[in-house]
């Protein structure tokens, strides 16, 4: 954990606004303390930051194993190419990785998420097994492999083990090519504890399920029951695609979302991934709930899945996290970027999610400031943003792509016309693990990552 230190920013992100010449304590824990603004005396000690200071923003959904297969899908020459195909082809890649492989890719997705904004992520991760679907010795290695990763980058890291046990809803087998996949209630949760026993700062986990057809209702429940009472992140992907929907009304005699909140009871700890084919229905019933919903806008628009109805989500009240998911993009301004621009071809028409009426005229703040609350919750903080008793994170951006434009605008331009541009500084826990727009061991981890990329197209 760093000393006690205090950072002083000629403009930072507090309260849900721009605030002049901020003095911001870090204490012992590596942990927000005092919050002053108007301070133009730097105490002595304290080190000036070379830009104006942003809440790092928490990743809600990832799967590190998928950075192998970016850019890799992007040819078609079938006569078509859906959601169903591209997985099929992810599988592929699924099957080879190793455990140091799996290091590799995720450490250097760790030092690009962190380059892009994030200084937490949540990470669902369901490739548990070894390469012939056995069980390792040591059950939690892929795990491990990434907590090891996002120590050594210096990210955040939620960890969710997935529980996975069928191909489909009439398919209660996974397929071969999901071997390396299946889990048991007992194993998730056992995998969970494996990773919280490390003890590793920075470092925490919940569960997850991968969704309604992948996972029975007695296995949810079994997995679900035990956790009553704590205050533990709980993810599952629903409602992404439109034959999901359809198959989950010849299964279960409801839509994914509506059956969900009936049979499940949702709480304030679940996270509802993608959620992007809900009726208004079933938009108020997860209000009602109080979870949370995760969209993933980069990966929604690669993968075809359609535009979710965010106006509605707005006014019922429901926090919307973001996620980078299938790692096309790995910079959360792009993703907010493209939540927006996708409203605005839906509906065409501008500044969908702003709510001047409610006192927010600016569609970047709305966005930032859902974002960054609703990630807390995903990634099982209590707190989050430059505020007392939060983690110590910051972003200090590079004023030269946002040159001219007044402060009270300079998060509208950074989101909306600045082509996504990496930080100045990142900081985490109090500690800066970006300078100048460099990571101390990006070459070292991107040469790895090169390796690994050649060894998997050799395999």
């Amino acid at each position: 954990m760093p000393e006690p230190a205090s950072l002083w920013a000629p403009s930072a992100w507090v309260d849900g606004r721009w605030q002049r010449d901020v003095l911001m304590h870090v204490d012992e824990r590596g942990h927000w303390g005092r919050i002053e603004a108007a301070v133009s005396m730097l105490p002595f000690g304290c080190i000036p930051l070379p830009g104006p200071a942003l809440p790092g923003l928490v990743n809600a959904h990832s799967h590190a194993f998928q950075r192998a297969f970016a850019g890799l899908a992007e040819q078609r020459d079938a006569e078509h190419d859906d959601f169903w195909s591209w997985r099929d082809l992810m599988y592929r890649v699924a099957l080879r990785i190793m455990p140091e492989q799996l290091y590799a890719i995720a450490a250097q997705l760790d030092v690009e998420l962190l380059k892009g904004g994030y200084t937490q992520v949540c990470e669902f991760h369901y490739l548990q097994h070894a390469e012939n679907g056995s069980a390792y010795a040591e059950p939690a290695t892929l795990a491990h492999a990434l907590a090891d990763a996002a120590r050594d980058s210096g990210i955040g890291l939620t960890v969710l083990p997935v529980l996975y046990e069928r191909a489909g809803f009439m398919h209660p087998l996974l397929r071969d090519d999901q071997r390396r996949f299946a889990t048991t209630p007992e194993l998730v949760r056992s995998l969970r504890q494996a990773v919280l026993q490390r003890r590793q700062p920075l470092l925490n986990a919940g569960v997850a399920i991968h969704s309604l057809r992948a996972a029975s209702a007695a296995s949810i429940a079994s997995l679900i029951d035990p956790l009553q009472g704590e205050e533990v992140p709980i993810h599952i992907h629903v409602a992404e695609q439109t034959q999901e929907v359809d198959d989950c009304v010849q299964a279960l005699g409801a839509r994914p979302i509506e059956w969900l909140c009936r049979e499940l009871r949702p709480d304030a700890r679940w996270q509802l991934v993608h959620a992007t084919h809900a009726t208004p229905a079933e938009i108020d019933a997860v209000a009602a709930s109080g979870a949370a919903i995760v969209v993933c806008p980069t990966t929604e628009a690669n993968l075809g899945d359609g535009f979710l109805d965010l106006p509605r989500w707005f006014a019922a009240g429901v926090p919307i996290a973001i996620g980078s998911d299938s790692q096309v993009s790995r910079r959360w301004a792009e993703e907010l970027r493209w939540l927006e621009y996708g409203q605005r071809l839906l509906h065409r028409r501008r500044n969908v999610a702003a709510d001047p009426l409610g006192g927010q005229a600016s569609t970047a703040a709305r966005l930032f400031e859902a974002a960054r609350a609703a990630g807390a919750r995903a990634c099982g903080h209590a707190a989050w943003g430059i505020v007392p008793g939060a983690r110590a994170d910051l972003l200090v951006l590079d004023e030269t792509a946002i040159a001219g434009v007044p402060t009270p605008m300079a998060l509208d331009a950074w989101i909306f016309a600045a082509d996504a541009p990496a930080p100045r500084e990142v900081w985490v826990a109090g500690r800066r693990v970006v300078s100048e727009g460099r990571h101390p061991r990006q070459a070292e981890i991107a040469a790895r990552f090169v390796e690994v990329m050649h060894e998997l197209r050799r395999d």
